[in-house]
């Protein structure tokens, strides 16, 4: 198990470094003069010797490479840089965004587990078969609806249609809730989708007929037999979620009006604030690894075999190797 966590620590290492290496040449080949973007909307006024300045004073004149090495360095020692538009910490900008973020992060992913699971058992219990198909056919169009047209629908039925909830800003718990069902659309479809078809295919093993030959009724047969082996993909699928949830909220939070990390990506991306993009592309690839890193510990909860197939596959290969030099 120590080995296991080693390599997977070396692997989330290898990410993140990876993540902040195409942050820096991407951001670096956008169009335009970060200079320029910092000298304020009167750029036009600004004098060559002044912008020469302004690349000086923030490192800009320096070569890719040695402001790639100067920054990687500051990331060791645990500095995130400091904005250029704004002067202040990115680890202060991203910390003060992260709380707003994970509110409609955390209840999303809820109301996904929860509505793409239920579905999905729902659509593979049901003994009717044109329910359960029409159940079937739903997550694919969940997946298609484009989120910010979702929203947009939401903010019509029930922020002016019925003004349930408020269209913008982050003063309450209900201003959360229409930010996370557009996030829990997408996110609850791709669930759904992909556990019904593992049910569907969990449900014609041999050992399901030998529960139900046992006498085992539906319920006991779909939650204890066939959801336990079922859930393995999808739950591989949910740690991978996590990362789109994040990437989801550049659109969520804009159409909201929600602060957040989405706003402040998308202004970051929009001035060209190399060390703010950076940081928050550092923090999304890190909550990436920790939440994959928590998926494959549960699989052997869900399956001990994993675990036992792990341990016996070095021996098999010994015996293999033993007999066929005999």
């Amino acid at each position: 198990m120590s080995r296991y966590i080693a390599l997977r620590l070396l692997q989330a290492i290898g990410v993140l470094w990876a993540a902040y290496t195409v942050s820096f040449l991407v951001l670096y080949a956008l169009p335009g003069d970060p200079a320029r973007l910092l000298a304020g909307p009167d750029a036009t006024d600004v004098t060559a010797a002044q912008l020469d300045t302004l690349r000086a004073q923030f490192g800009l004149d320096k070569p890719l490479v040695v402001q790639y090495v100067e920054h990687l360095g500051a990331l060791l020692r645990g500095d995130l840089g400091t904005s250029l538009p704004t002067g202040r910490p990115v680890a202060e900008l991203i910390g003060e965004a992260i709380p707003s973020t994970l509110q409609i992060a955390a209840l999303g992913l809820l109301l996904a587990v929860i509505v793409g699971g239920g579905l999905a058992l729902a659509a593979t219990f049901t003994r009717h078969r044109g329910l359960g198909q029409l159940l079937l056919a739903l997550p694919p169009i969940g997946v298609a609806v484009p989120g910010f047209w979702f929203a947009l629908l939401l903010i019509q039925w029930f922020s002016f249609g019925i003004p349930l909830f408020p269209a913008v800003g982050n003063q309450s718990f209900a201003s959360v809730v229409l930010p996370a069902i557009t996030l829990a659309l997408p996110t609850g479809a791709t669930i759904a989708q992909l556990l019904s078809k593992s049910l569907v295919t969990t449900l014609r093993e041999p050992y399901i007929d030998t529960a139900w030959a046992k006498g085992a009724g539906p319920g006991r047969v779909h939650l204890r037999h066939a959801l336990r082996n079922a859930a393995l993909p999808a739950l591989t699928v949910t740690g991978l979620i996590v990362g789109q949830l994040l990437s989801g909220t550049v659109v969520t939070e804009t159409v909201f009006s929600r602060p957040g990390l989405g706003r402040v990506t998308a202004t970051a991306v929009a001035q060209q604030d190399i060390p703010v993009v950076q940081g928050i592309v550092l923090f999304a690839a890190a909550v990436f690894v920790v939440t994959n890193l928590l998926v494959d510990l549960v699989y052997p909860l869900l399956d001990p075999r994993i675990v036992i197939r792990k341990r016996r596959l070095p021996r098999v290969r010994v015996a293999a190797t033993a007999g066929a030099s005999r």
